[in-house]
């Protein structure tokens, strides 16, 4: 909790000077936004420390849950690891952030470890259990294709104008603008899904943790969307609006990670080897 609690603080910190900022700027491009972007890689870097924690307490990859806190905590790793990078173009490089860079590559290994993430934490939830139910098995069926051809219309349709550039004279440029929408689409499909087949996870002790997880991966969402919109139209700037999502959505992802914690009646079963699932 006192990890949460630093973080809570960070954010804190992160909303008022983007506000202030905001407000002083009047939305525009200011020199001062450029700070925002370390405050983007201490909070999921804070979180991924309090996830590790957790996880190990957990007893790691011995345990559904504490691989699925490992997964999520390393997803949440990477994507800070992208954000060191990018600060690194911008404060010690001072040049435009390049496109595709090492921040890309760094950012991209979050998306499949937090879906593996999520679906190891499906295993020790009733997920399985609701899949032998009808309701079960057409949410399994109506959630992705929901979520997928929303992320078509949205990453793809509005974001990027109908277009992807598939440059074939530029191979990584081309990986990147389809990984990128497909990433977003795929974990926001898992999440909403997994979602939707648990709500009683755990018996209830960690449902706010899981729909703090869930809500994270919405804005992350929402992030990549208006990142790909005004990136595409060339409107985006250090300090936009669109940093203060991913920051809001790292800032929910390191506190479900947090609050996945080891209760005392758990302790001691998984200090004897009676761990769950």
């Amino acid at each position: 909790m006192f990890m949460a609690k630093i973080i809570s603080v960070i954010y804190a910190v992160t909303a008022v000077f983007w506000t202030f900022l905001t407000i002083y700027t009047g939305h525009t491009s200011h020199t001062a936004g450029l700070y925002l972007q370390i405050l983007l890689f201490i909070i999921p870097f804070l979180g991924a420390v309090a996830g590790f924690r957790n996880a190990r307490l957990w007893g790691g990859f011995k345990s559904a849950i504490g691989k699925a806190v490992v997964l999520l905590s390393l997803g949440t790793f990477t994507w800070s690891i992208g954000m060191l990078f990018w600060n690194y173009f911008v404060f010690v490089a001072k040049i435009e952030v390049p496109y595709p860079s090492l921040a890309d590559a760094a950012f991209i290994l979050s998306w499949p470890l937090w879906a593996l993430g999520v679906l190891s934490l499906s295993k020790a939830t009733g997920v399985k259990f609701a899949l032998r139910r009808i309701k079960g098995k057409v949410l399994l069926f109506i959630v992705p294709v929901v979520a997928i051809v929303s992320s078509y219309y949205l990453l793809i349709e509005v974001a990027r104008g109908g277009v992807v550039e598939l440059d074939g004279s530029n191979f990584w440029k081309m990986f990147f603008d389809l990984f990128y929408p497909i990433g977003s689409a795929v974990i926001l499909a898992i999440s909403l899904t997994f979602f939707s087949l648990s709500r009683d996870f755990l018996g209830g002790k960690y449902k706010v943790p899981v729909l703090i997880l869930v809500i994270a991966f919405l804005i992350n969402y929402l992030a990549d969307f208006m990142f790909s919109y005004t990136t595409t139209n060339e409107t985006y700037f250090n300090g936009h609006f669109v940093d203060f999502l991913f920051a809001t959505a790292m800032y929910l992802l390191s506190m479900s990670l947090s609050l996945i914690a080891v209760h005392k009646d758990k302790q001691s079963s998984i200090e004897t080897g009676n761990m769950l699932p």
